[in-house]
């Protein structure tokens, strides 16, 4: 099972399972100078096509935006929006873990900090990483191929 697996926002950590080790990585869509705040979704979701079409993940899963209000949830919201409709339209099934679920699979702990999630991701996955949207990424995946063992989605 080919499985994408994202942090969503506006550094968007990324992992995909092939056969091996996940390749993971984060990419920016911060706004550029003079930019409407509807460039960031322009890239995401040209990111998200071009990444959906080469890859051809069976499933993607991604983390539950939390709505707290202000720029963060908005941005956080129109990704989720994307993701669904493009998965829905090159039919890949689709799903989300609560952050807080992925704290406890990770660290033992529902509220574990940033900085203990990439330090332990650091330990445990024995990778460099560039932030914690990348840790969170590869946490997701890790949770995602145990959750999903044997190809059930």
């Amino acid at each position: 099972m080919r499985i994408l697996t994202l942090d969503l926002g506006t550094k968007t950590g990324f992992a995909l399972k092939t056969n091996g080790q996940p390749v993971s990585g984060v990419v920016d869509f911060s706004l550029k100078r003079g930019e409407s705040k509807g460039m960031r979704f322009v890239r995401f979701f040209a990111w998200l096509g071009e990444t959906l079409d080469a890859q051809k993940p069976s499933l993607v899963v991604y983390e539950m935006a939390h709505n707290r209000g202000g720029s963060a949830t908005e941005v956080l919201n129109g990704m989720v929006a994307f993701v669904q409709a493009e998965c829905e339209k090159m039919e890949i099934d689709y799903t989300s873990v609560h952050s807080g679920t992925l704290k406890k699979f990770a660290i033992g702990k529902g509220n574990a900090s940033k900085e203990l999630m990439v330090s332990e991701a650091r330990k445990r996955l024995k990778k460099d990483l560039e932030d914690d949207n990348e840790a969170d990424a590869l946490w997701i995946m890790e949770w995602s191929k145990k959750e999903f063992r044997n190809g059930k989605a």
